[in-house]
């Protein structure tokens, strides 16, 4: 089963080669995908679908994008941002918000104060979370910190955009950029895509927040994610894929999350003026929660020390749970995509990284 299926342009072979290590060495399957100026480069898909029934992975195989589904949040803003201003107070569009010294800026960088949700509620259910979270006490004066807001970035941003538009980030996503381009990408997955969805598959070690070594700060990331990462069995089911949790519930193929920021970095779905500003440092250091280096534009995953993006100096995109890596390298004018259906921690899983590593070398001795 373990076995690597599709193609690559000639020159990149060697991403191929690094990609049939990853299968060879996999409990469950991927999918890797570059995409240059709507030309494929990269098609790369094998393993097991479903290690419960042995269904291996297709071509149409799709998969949970977990935070993946925030670089498509942050486009979406970006698009709205004549409307949704980064220097807007969030009162502005969402008048019962409390608060009145959070930035629109400050939800969309990930200092915002609001890592959880401070109460009683079913963490599928974003109408109960944005009502706790608009009364909610920040942990500190927003804009001074930075620290990943898992779950609540979600809340926040999709209540705002919501606010500013009249349109969800799922509406926004259907309509502006996955029908127009024919993107298998869903917010609120629909029924008939569940045939084709992978199982996720946590390996025997996996863990999240690796960076992080204090007990106290490690019951705020508890409380960051909750029963979300905690089993199989929640991430896999119908209902996680059903709701619309604008941080992490999105589906999607690797070639349609590839495609999208290569259309994003050349202009095609926001305003290149928009683009730019969204991809420039808005929040950089170590993150207050979770001690890992963080680098954030408007949403956005930036460069960071710890070489998210790989050897390029530019690059902008977002990461998700378990491994998958998704984003664009403007000046080498690609799109890249790996989702993996094993989920391992962040402090042992070198697969994305081998994968940039590799398509870098290509893209700098392609004949």
């Amino acid at each position: 089963m373990n076995t690597t299926h599709g193609t690559v342009r000639r020159g990149f072979e060697e991403v191929r080669d690094v990609f049939d290590d990853i299968i060879a060495d996999s409990r469950a399957g991927a999918v890797f995908a570059v995409v240059r100026r709507g030309e494929t480069l990269v098609d790369l898909w094998g393993g097991i679908a479903d290690p419960v029934s042995g269904q291996p992975w297709s071509s149409d195989t799709v998969c949970v994008l977990f935070s993946g589904t925030k670089g498509i949040t942050a486009a979406v803003a970006a698009k709205c941002s004549s409307v949704l201003d980064p220097d807007a107070p969030a009162q502005k569009h969402w008048p019962e918000f409390r608060r009145d010294d959070v930035r629109v800026s400050h939800v969309l960088s990930h200092t915002a104060g609001l890592p959880y949700v401070d109460g009683e509620h079913d963490f599928l259910d974003t109408a109960s979370a944005e009502r706790i979270l608009a009364n909610q006490e920040p942990l500190w004066t927003p804009g001074t910190r930075v620290a990943y807001h898992a779950i609540t970035y979600g809340y926040l941003a999709d209540a705002l955009i919501r606010r500013a538009t009249g349109r969800s980030v799922a509406a926004h996503l259907r309509e502006s950029f996955a029908r127009p381009y024919g993107l298998d990408l869903y917010l609120g997955t629909p029924p008939e895509v569940d045939a084709r969805v992978a199982r996720l598959v946590r390996a025997p070690d996996y863990r999240i927040s690796t960076f992080l070594q204090d007990e106290e700060r490690r019951k705020i990331v508890d409380r960051m994610y909750g029963a979300l990462l905690g089993s199989d069995e929640v991430i896999n089911s119908e209902r996680y894929r059903r709701a619309e949790l604008a941080a992490g519930s999105g589906v999607g193929s690797a070639r349609a999350m590839a495609t999208f920021y290569d259309l994003l970095a050349g202009g095609s779905l926001v305003p290149q003026a928009a683009l730019h500003r969204a991809t420039r440092t808005w929040a950089e250091g170590i993150d207050a929660i979770n001690d890992r280096p963080v680098h954030f534009g408007l949403g956005f995953e930036l460069p960071d020390p710890i070489g998210t993006y790989g050897p390029a100096q530019v690059a902008f995109g977002h990461s998700g749970a378990g491994g998958g890596r998704h984003g664009a390298w403007p000046e080498a004018e690609v799109g890249f995509s790996f989702l993996p259906a094993e989920m391992r921690p962040e402090d042992t899983d070198d697969r994305a990284n081998r994968l940039l590593a590799a398509l870098h070398a290509c893209l700098n001795h392609r004949p």
